[in-house]
């Protein structure tokens, strides 16, 4: 009858015991418990991105009148783009729609049109989701830094996959690839087939990409500046653009791409040859898009930094091409160069009759933008753009079948 009462004091007496022996490190876990499940709540806020913020000025300071409703239209899309529209790609596709529903309410938007928007439209995809401090940070550097805090394991395997001279910017884009493709196509498809149009949608920096059936997948290769063309039903084009002249912000971290890879498509309204924005100065290109029949080039662009239109040009920095006398430099401003050795020119020595450069305008950390939408047809070039705010251009185009 004593056996009952002999265990529970043998029990009791141990666990006095274990107690006794564990009192110095029993708090010392607790708190330390107690501290990684405030970390990880802190951690787990500072990751959360903040609540999308949608509409705001679009800054459209002039858009042009369309012609008759079944004419179809070559279309320069300026946006004026602000940091909070990169947020998601919610917010981006919500964005650039109102430009586009503009667009279609001034008769530009018929069927057949070609809209084309502007280059690195899609790169700062980068910062969708991101930590909200990435979107009140002061530099382009400081938001990047916020997005690898953030996500420190994926940078640091990225990081070890990435041998680019500039090897942080490189494993970024090399970690946000995979999503930034999905999300890039998810917003340009929409709009094409939205508004019924082919859409040039701008430009992205990726991975080594590849369109496989129907989708845009990021690759394990080289970062390039690419270019998607996507229809009117919003399938995307099987071919893509890459950039043949990056510039040396760009080279620290992107390839280039050979000058034979350039392709050309089809469309309702003839044959569409994309440049992305340095490679519109470069005759290679262009002999490029005439063997390829080119009869429209557009040209996605992103000038920095702002003001830098009227003042003086600095040059060539991608390399001089042989058509160029280097003793003109002093001669001309930004603006007048863009207008004599890029589109505005030199679409002039292939077959095609019509063109047109989209700039991106905008407040983005501090990258600072300029320039104004240029449009040519037949022997004719002109700037059609607003240098303070956003513009939609056009030039009417015929119709015609593939």
């Amino acid at each position: 009858m004593f056996a009952p009462r002999i265990c529970a004091l043998i029990w009791r007496r141990r666990t006095v015991t274990f107690a006794a022996e564990g009192d110095t490190d029993m708090p010392k876990l607790a708190f330390a418990l107690f501290a990684l499940i405030l970390l990880g709540g802190l951690w787990g806020l500072y990751r959360t991105p903040p609540a999308p913020t949608i509409g705001g000025d679009l800054h459209l300071a002039a858009i042009a009148p369309g012609g008759a409703t079944d004419t179809p239209h070559l279309v320069a899309i300026q946006p004026w783009m602000r940091t909070g529209d990169y947020r998601s790609a919610a917010t981006l596709e919500h964005r650039l729609n109102a430009y586009l529903s503009h667009a279609r309410d001034a008769g530009l938007l018929s069927p057949g049109s070609v809209v084309v928007m502007p280059e690195h439209i899609g790169t700062w995809l980068v910062a969708a989701d991101a930590p909200a401090a990435s979107y009140s940070a002061g530099t382009t550097t400081d938001a990047m830094t916020h997005l690898i805090l953030a996500n420190p394991l994926p940078f640091a395997a990225a990081f070890l996959r990435s041998g680019e001279e500039d090897q942080m910017a490189a494993a970024v884009f090399r970690m946000r690839g995979a999503r930034m493709a999905r999300d890039y196509q998810r917003v340009f498809a929409h709009l094409a087939a939205r508004y019924a149009v082919t859409l040039v949608g701008g430009s992205i920096v990726l991975p080594d990409p590849q369109v496989r059936d129907g989708r845009l997948i990021a690759g394990r290769g080289p970062l390039y500046n690419v270019s998607a063309v996507f229809q009117a039903d919003g399938s995307i084009d099987r071919d893509l653009v890459r950039k043949v002249h990056p510039i040396p912000d760009e080279a620290g971290f992107t390839a280039a791409a050979p000058v034979d890879t350039l392709p050309v498509f089809n469309t309702p309204a003839g044959r569409l040859g994309v440049l992305i924005c340095a490679d519109s100065w470069h005759p290679d290109v262009y002999t490029a898009l005439r063997e390829g029949g080119a009869d429209i080039i557009a040209v996605p662009a992103f000038l920095q930094p702002s003001d830098v239109w009227d003042q003086p040009w600095g040059g060539y920095t991608t390399g001089w091409p042989d058509d160029v006398d280097q003793s003109l430099i002093a001669r001309h401003t930004e603006g007048d160069a863009w207008m004599s050795y890029s589109l505005g020119h030199r679409l002039f020595s292939t077959d095609a009759r019509w063109g047109a450069t989209a700039f991106m305008r905008g407040e983005l950390w501090d990258l600072g933008s300029d320039g104004a939408n240029i449009l040519v047809a037949g022997d004719t070039a002109w700037v059609a753009g607003q240098l303070d705010g956003a513009s939609i251009s056009a030039l009417p185009l015929p119709a015609s079948s593939p």
